[in-house]
């Protein structure tokens, strides 16, 4: 597929129309569209009105498939709460298959490393378009292979938000993982066998899906009680089968806090930058990343606000239990949480009421009336690798294949007043530090700074925190001299050879623009 492309305002390559998906726009900056004169719309699929006590139930998949109406070439959509733990992906899919679609458009919030069954169904025709998060194992190996025609469309939760509002991703039906639901289609993820916690990515689909079927496995009494997440008003059927998956797994691989030395260090340095930028203050505000050595910034922040007797306003984002911790002891007023990080998050929002369910578009949809991300004060974020303009990689891996997902990252790091990236200075002998990165996820301009456990490097742009960091007497350092540094050791990788003919995926800003295009590994 030859395209014609575009360089954006960073210097990237971008198609301006793609067959299939449509006609797109470069990237700009990070607020670029508060100046333009058009309106962004909301839309919506039609009300479906029912007679009274409508019955919803069935447990055969496929009738329920029958009556949503789900033909080929439509869109259909998951949520990834239950992370590697979940089972509505592969069990919708396979009946889907059974039943012969084809041509469909598969939109899940994200697809997670569990799911590499995905695949075959990329293959096999199945899924012909795929708009996702990230794209990991044998999904992104294929999808770098160059298996799907049509390039994958990758976004941020906030820009995933957007694209559902706005109709760029017109969901037909979408199959909602329900740990809790009664008859009419009430539900939450915080109560059940396989409770996740926040249903905040399924309650976007739920309002804007054409179609709803709940997918539960713990038919309740009706009404659910004591807490609802998504009411029974928006959802057309009620689907019940044996598992919908196993909650141990939600808090696997980067969910959980390291215990490395190194990435304690650079946990460490993270934190003496943010305690000398003055943000860790009273009415303060808090997200950390997935990432390990995100998550154990955490723990030096509580201490810092013991000792300081600190009490910030609101934690926001994926919610892990070091963070439901701290709010129950009392360190932040609010937790707002779109996604639950473990498993010990996920009765928490019944037992507390300042633990608080929010949405992705409240979350960081940066064309509503207002985002929390917007409010945030400071945010720390992985990196699978940064170059020197601060753009940051979380999509492909050293050889080039995808194996990452954006999540809030750019969401996060552009409303926050100060964005720090947090990375190892190299991994198995490569260093973090690029002269370009592959692929931009993340904008540098939006990027504060960069901690490893060698020193932290401050973005030019931000003179006011390199004086406040110098003032510290913390360890920054200039980013080309810190590549430099590491590079004496590690040596320069050799880059991945791609076919810059052939793009397999582009990255979205949040705002529908494109960032980046990904291109097919060649060998």
């Amino acid at each position: 597929m030859n395209l014609e492309m575009v360089e954006n305002a960073i210097s990237r390559a971008v198609p301006v129309e793609i067959p299939g998906l449509g006609k797109y726009e470069p990237y700009v900056s990070p607020f670029a569209y508060l100046q333009r004169q058009l309106t962004p719309t909301r839309k919506n699929f039609p009300l479906n009105p029912r007679e009274p006590r409508h019955d919803k139930v069935t447990d055969d998949i496929k009738k329920a498939v029958e009556r949503s109406g789900l033909e080929d070439g439509m869109t259909i959509s998951f949520h990834h709460h239950l992370r590697n733990g979940d089972a509505v992906i592969p069990t919708i899919l396979k009946t889907l298959d059974e039943m012969g679609f084809k041509n469909l458009t598969l939109a899940p919030s994200s697809l997670p490393d569990s799911h590499d069954m995905v695949a075959g169904y990329l293959r096999n025709g199945l899924v012909s378009r795929l708009f996702s998060s990230g794209a990991r194992g044998e999904v992104g190996k294929a999808i770098s292979a160059g298996e799907l025609d049509i390039p994958v469309v990758l976004r941020s939760h906030g820009g995933r938000a957007r694209a559902v509002e706005q109709g760029d991703i017109p969901i037909d039906v979408a199959f909602l993982a329900a740990p809790a639901c009664d008859k009419y289609g009430n539900m939450t993820g915080s109560s059940g066998r396989s409770a996740c916690g926040s249903l905040g990515y399924a309650q976007v689909d739920a309002r804007h899906a054409r179609h709803v079927i709940a997918v539960t496995d713990n038919l309740q009494d009706y009404p659910l009680r004591p807490r609802i997440s998504i009411p029974q008003y928006l959802v057309d059927q009620v689907l019940v089968i044996d598992s919908i998956g196993d909650p141990s797994k939600i808090a696997t691989g980067a969910a959980r806090i390291s215990r490395n030395p190194v990435d304690l260090r650079v946990a460490r340095n993270a934190f003496d930058l943010i305690a000398a930028s003055g943000l860790l203050i009273n009415g303060c505000s808090f997200q950390v990343g997935a990432g390990g050595a995100s998550l154990a910034v955490a723990v030096y922040v509580k201490e810092y606000m013991a000792a300081k007797k600190i009490k910030g306003a609101f934690g926001l984002g994926g919610m892990s239990g070091y963070m439901i911790e701290m709010l129950e002891q009392g360190y932040f007023e609010a937790m707002l949480d779109t996604q639950s990080f473990d498993k010990a998050v996920t009765d928490s929002m019944t037992r507390n009421p300042n633990h608080i369910e929010i949405d992705a578009s409240c979350y960081a949809n940066p064309f509503n009336k207002g985002c929390v991300a917007h409010n945030l004060d400071t945010v720390v974020l992985a990196a699978l690798d940064i170059d020197v303009n601060f753009h940051v990689n979380v999509q492909t891996g050293h050889d080039g294949v995808l194996r990452g997902a954006i999540g809030g990252h750019q969401d996060t790091a552009a409303g926050a007043k100060l964005a720090v990236i947090v990375a190892p200075s190299f991994r198995g002998g490569v260093p973090t530090i690029k002269e370009s990165v592959t692929t931009v996820c993340t904008p540098g301009e939006t990027v504060d700074a960069f901690v490893t456990e060698r020193g932290i490097c401050i973005n030019p742009r931000r003179e006011d925190l390199l004086k406040l960091a110098r003032d510290a007497r913390l360890p920054v350092k200039d980013i080309r001299d810190l590549k430099a540094e590491v590079e004496k050791m590690t040596g320069v990788p050799d880059l991945p050879e791609f076919d810059r003919s052939r793009v397999v995926a582009v990255v979205e800003n949040r705002d529908g623009t494109l960032l980046d295009s990904v291109y097919k590994v060649r060998g």
